[in-house]
């Protein structure tokens, strides 16, 4: 197995990076290099120099149907699920964007590409759509339906006279040379004649110039417009059909996992059979190169069928996830798992991803047997005590991993219980570690819904003493007087809860269950999505109507009871409640106080105080692969923010990092600086919010910031806006008790 080395890690201030699953393979095409389109993304093979090609490098959007290649424009065509096209051309990407922008009311989705002589021929479920591959532009549209209407076109093909479309209505072809290509009545159906029956055809290819036709698992040929059948196995569908000229390539899969490919020749005869358990399980498309076989494979990556079966798969995670993640110093966990926005299970399979020295990694079903009914992790935990991970399974029980052992915890050896009215399903949603490094556990729809690991590990189980919708409990934050915030999914709001100085004794356990209102913890909604704490202290709390913030954690329990507050955000002219009436689905907090928060409508960066809006990223201004954010995690080391969204997982890094007490390992990122170079100059590792200062070597102050947590950011400039000359600078810093210090020097080299 070819996996593929992952990107390099140190980044620049601003850049951003995908990390997208890259072996769910759908087609390959061969051009100027060999193109594999996943669901996400493509990625391309040459002389085994692996490059991927994404939102994040230039693409105008994810999720693909369909690639193709223009031997003409030597340019490849892109068709994503959503209509978008693009057209690649080395690293130049065009974007005819006028399908997807159609308010036609119509399936635009593009099932296929066909390109010939400088045009695409996109087969839509509306007819097939035209685009000039020189013009960029749309050149015309044909509606093939029975009388002009609307019909799905499942492929594109011709021979030395016709055009031709494989239709939900049959096989249907033009003259090309017709004047009136658009007009459906110069469009013949064929289905019905000369041994072709009626009914729906699915693809369409061609070999040695003769039309070949797949319906439904049987291929026929046309000689001398007759058509005769070609192939058939009624014990194995057919997934795919390709062509290379002068064979075909199929690809075929039973119900009970077999999986094969097939090169036939023009008389049907299978002269090649590739199959390999546990590499070919499900392959979406395969073709014939030279001698080599390539196939795309929706579990296997690419796959070049020689005697090793190697298998290209650049690194990535093994899919979409939308559960916690955490970072243990520079190496991120994520909970791959989902539940939906009823708390229902989904039967993910893909367990925990680890993103560790530039490698993506991960423990699940497909890889370690104990797990095969541990399904849909969702949250996670790090142990204070030997950095082991907690993964809590919505449905299979609370998970150790430790090195490499796996420790499964249900009601045998533990306290967990089943959810009411599901006796099989331990669903763990919420795991914090308290000051004391006990574990406290969310075990959502139980009866006693709050457990707690002690650190000597005991066990012990409480039931909130609130009537909670489903018993519904799930994200844990505790504060730091040592106090439980737990979110109450479905509509109940937010539990605070303080175990008192005995965990064991309940007569000293407090309680307050936060719900909107003035007198009952004015939070801006009961639909509670997300909490965090921040360095002041202070619990944010994320609703689908904003956030709200919870300042006077001491008070809670006395008299006064400590209502939340709602931050007031100023942006241009107008000010407002913070994200007021915004879905707030995740919250994270950076070096400097600073929050990035998750909405159904992008990501956002505030102030520490939560007044101004610093960055406001959607799928429109910038790569971000979703406007729904998930959850975010950020590398405190770095200060890179990793967004999990709907569409994959994405990073970008920041300006802040954790600040220390006194100057750790200081790094300058990039130095030398090279000529031309116009971002950023990081300078990581400082004393916590310290003054930087830039200076001459004979002393002379250039420029000086307040640092960022543990960085500060130069942008290579003096006071007056000017680009500082070639040289070497020297690099000061002013620490809390106001002593200066050299801690590096940053070379210029000449050029900028």
């Amino acid at each position: 197995m070819n996996l593929i080395h992952a990107q390099n890690r140190l980044q620049p201030i601003g850049n951003w990076r995908e990390h997208l699953p890259y072996q769910h393979c759908i087609q390959v095409v061969t051009g100027d290099k060999l193109y594999t389109a996943t669901d996400e993304a493509v990625f391309s093979v040459s002389t085994n120099q692996i490059n991927r090609y994404s939102k994040i490098t230039g693409l105008n959007d994810i999720g693909i149907s369909a690639i193709s290649w223009d031997s003409t424009t030597a340019q490849l065509v892109i068709a994503y699920t959503n209509s978008n096209v693009d057209i690649l051309k080395g690293s130049l990407v065009k974007n005819l964007g006028d399908i997807k922008r159609s308010t036609i009311t119509a399936n635009k989705t593009i099932n296929q590409i066909y390109c010939y002589n400088g045009l695409a021929y996109l087969s839509a479920g509306l007819g097939v759509i035209v685009a000039d591959l020189t013009k960029y532009e749309i050149k015309d549209t044909w509606y093939l339906g029975n009388n002009g209407s609307q019909v799905k076109v499942n492929g594109f093909n011709k021979d030395g006279q016709y055009f031709y479309a494989a239709t939900e209505e049959g096989l249907k072809k033009v003259n090309q040379q017709s004047p009136s290509l658009s007009s459906p009545n110069s469009w013949q159906n064929i289905s019905g004649t000369a041994g072709l029956s009626y009914g729906p055809v699915n693809n369409i290819v061609t070999i040695n110039n003769q039309i070949v036709i797949q319906k439904n698992d049987s291929l026929l040929i046309q000689n001398n417009s007759l058509w005769t059948l070609l192939y058939t196995d009624s014990s194995w569908p057919i997934i795919s059909l390709n062509s290379n000229g002068n064979e075909l390539e199929i690809t075929q899969r039973k119900s009970d996992g077999s999986s094969r490919v097939l090169i036939l020749d023009d008389k049907g005869n299978i002269f090649q059979t590739y199959s390999k358990a546990g590499v070919i399980s499900f392959p979406k498309n395969a073709l014939k190169v030279g001698k080599d076989v390539w196939v795309a494979d929706y579990f296997g990556g690419l796959i070049n069928c020689n005697a090793n079966y190697e298998q290209y798969i650049p690194n990535g995670p093994l899919g979409i996830s939308s559960g916690e993640m955490i970072f243990q110093n520079d190496d991120l966990t994520v909970a791959a798992g989902s539940v939906n926005d009823a708390w229902n299970y989904q039967y993910n399979r893909d367990g925990i991803f680890n993103y560790s020295n530039d490698l993506w990694t991960y423990q699940g079903y497909y890889n370690r047997p104990q797990l095969d009914s541990v399904l849909d992790f969702i949250s996670l935990a790090s142990d204070p005590d030997n950095a082991s991970i907690w993964a809590g399974s919505f449905g299979g029980g609370l998970i150790n991993v430790k090195d490499n052992n796996i420790t499964i915890y249900k009601q045998k050896n533990s306290t967990l219980q089943a959810a009411i009215g599901d006796p099989t399903s331990y669903r763990i949603s919420g795991l914090a570690f308290d000051q004391n490094k006990n574990l406290w556990i969310s075990n959502y729809g139980a009866a006693k819904n709050i457990q707690v690991r002690k650190s000597d590990g005991s066990w012990n189980a409480f039931q909130v003493p609130f009537n909670l919708n489903e018993n519904a409990l799930s994200q844990i934050v505790v504060d730091d007087a040592n106090q439980l915030f737990i979110v109450s999914p479905k509509g109940n709001g937010v539990i605070c809860y303080n175990p008192g100085n005995n965990i064991d004794a309940v007569n000293d356990d407090k309680w307050k269950n936060y719900l909107s209102g003035v007198g009952l913890g004015n939070l801006p909604s009961n639909n509670v999505l997300c909490l965090t704490k921040d360095k002041n202290g202070f619990i944010w709390v994320g609703t689908d109507k904003g956030i709200g913030i919870i300042q006077c954690n001491s008070e809670i329990f006395t008299g006064s009871g400590c209502d939340a507050l709602l931050p007031i955000v100023q942006q241009d002219r107008f000010a407002g409640y913070l994200f007021q009436d915004q879905i707030v689905q995740c919250m994270a907090v950076d070096g400097a106080n600073r929050k990035w928060v998750g909405t159904k409508n992008g990501l956002w960066l505030i102030s520490a105080e939560g007044d101004k809006i610093i960055y406001q990223f959607n799928s429109d201004n910038s790569p971000l692969l979703s406007n729904d954010v998930k959850k975010i995690a950020i590398n405190p080391n770095t200060g890179e923010v990793f967004i999990a969204t709907f569409n994959g997982i994405c990073s970008f890094r920041s300006t802040a990092t954790e600040g220390t007490d006194t100057n750790q390992s200081v790094l300058v990122f990039p130095n030398p600086v090279p000529p031309g170079y116009n971002g950023s100059i990081a300078i990581r590792g400082v004393v916590n919010n310290a003054l930087v200062k830039i200076a001459e070597l004979n002393g002379t102050l250039v420029y000086q910031t307040r640092a960022l947590g543990g960085q500060a950011i130069w942008d290579g400039k003096n006071y007056k806006g000017q680009k500082v000359a070639s040289g070497v600078y020297l690099v000061l810093i002013i620490d809390n008790g106001g002593n200066e210090k050299l801690v590096t020097k940053i070379v210029i080299v000449s050029g900028r």
